[in-house]
């Protein structure tokens, strides 16, 4: 059993040493879990994981070697793809409004509810929303989600009564994780390391210099000797630069994230932010729609923007190799008699530091992705997770 736990934890890319894993063994030896798997679930987790960024790669590997000795009910990856159901949000958040004015939502008893449950799972081969009877979603059964019945059992979705006494599907620290596609929140921590800081500023010493107002004070024996020094301001100069329509329709959201990210950062000294659709040409486009004639030169754009901006390109490179290579592959405005390789290539060649990152990046060198794989040779390209965020910011901010 314990062996499969070992393999279960290295399949999910959990880092565990030989010796952390001997320290468990020990621990197990001398009775630190009294026969709990509770407490082996907690002693196992203090020992092996060493960031809070494998929580959930612990969670999914204890669950899949020891749901048996819980006991737990198990819902299928296709009855949790049934209740994924975001776009429902809005319609449930106004239901749950409406009810929460005028009536309180039906109270099953909890062992009936599970005996229901039990059931459903057994017999459920289908999605259904807005039912009565099967699992499913905006329904009045008590579980499932974004129903009108208090006391249930949540399967998947958010919370909306607070009230369900089971919740299954749920991954507490999956928002730990630095693998999975980011949201506003983790795109404003990760900007923070684009924090560079320059005192080489021609403005007044208005500054408090504490350590050498210290070392003075203390050389003139005692006597205060106050030390002002320039301000420091942040120095970073950030060109956006995001792929929007087509293929890029999906993560309309999380670009719009990202978009207000950068804008409410107060880490750069200066943000210009410009759309392209598939690949840069003889224009950006100032809006996400990509109008015709709502748009600069990108000529003008690179002789106007230095080249100490640090430029980051959010796009899949999802296109057919003609639109990179040909002189007239471009679908979407003018191409000026170059190619979208040689607008790139023109990018690359005035900024110094640029970094790609991409929602739905190809494994490998995958040869139905000629266009992705021949931009990735040319820039620094990663998957756009946490993780890869992280990278993105380490090439931007080299030194080199």
């Amino acid at each position: 059993m314990f062996i499969d736990f070992f393999e279960a934890l290295k399949q999910k890319e959990l880092k565990v040493t030989l010796s952390e894993w001997l320290t468990l063994q020990n621990a197990l030896d001398i009775g630190l879990c009294e026969n709990s798997l509770t407490k082996f679930y907690y002693v196992s987790k203090s020992i092996l994981v060493k960031s809070e960024t494998d929580f959930d790669k612990f969670d999914l590997a204890f669950e899949e070697c020891f749901r048996g000795v819980r006991e737990k009910t198990e819902v299928s990856k296709n009855m949790m793809e049934w209740l994924n159901k975001p776009e429902h949000q809005q319609l449930f958040e106004d239901k749950l409004k409406q009810q929460m004015n005028q009536e309180t939502p039906m109270e099953l008893d909890k062992e009936e509810v599970e005996t229901k449950f039990k059931d459903r799972l057994r017999d459920q081969d289908s999605e259904h929303n807005g039912g009565s009877f099967w699992i499913g979603t905006l329904g009045k059964t008590s579980f499932g989600n974004m129903g009108g019945n208090l006391g249930g059992i949540r399967v998947g979705g958010t919370t909306g009564y607070q009230s369900a006494f089971e919740v299954i599907g749920a991954r507490k620290f999956k928002d730990f994780r630095d693998d999975r596609i980011i949201d506003n929140r983790q795109f404003q921590q990760a900007f923070k390391r684009l924090r560079q800081f320059s005192t080489k500023l021609d403005i007044p010493e208005t500054e408090l210099d504490i350590d050498k107002t210290i070392d003075k004070t203390c050389n003139n024996g005692g006597c205060l000797q106050i030390v002002m020094r320039k301000p420091r301001k942040n120095s970073v100069k950030l060109l956006l630069l995001m792929d929007s329509g087509g293929t890029m329709i999906p993560y309309s959201k999380l670009l719009n994230e990202l978009f207000q990210s950068v804008h409410r950062s107060n880490h750069f000294k200066d943000v210009k932010t410009y759309y392209f659709h598939n690949c840069i040409y003889s224009k950006v486009y100032k809006t996400p729609e990509c109008e015709n004639g709502d748009w600069v030169d990108t000529e003008w754009m690179i002789r106007n923007l230095d080249k100490d901006y640090k430029v980051l390109i959010v796009g899949d490179a999802a296109m057919a190799p003609e639109e990179l290579y040909s002189k007239s592959g471009n679908y979407r405005g003018p191409n000026d008699g170059l190619s979208g390789w040689e607008w790139l290539t023109m990018l690359r060649r005035h900024y110094k530091k640029i970094a790609w990152l991409n929602p739905k990046m190809a494994t490998g060198n995958a040869p139905w992705r000629e266009a992705e794989t021949a931009i990735k040779g040319m820039f620094p390209m990663y998957k756009m997770t946490i993780q890869g965020l992280n990278e993105a910011m380490k090439i931007l901010m080299a030194s080199r």
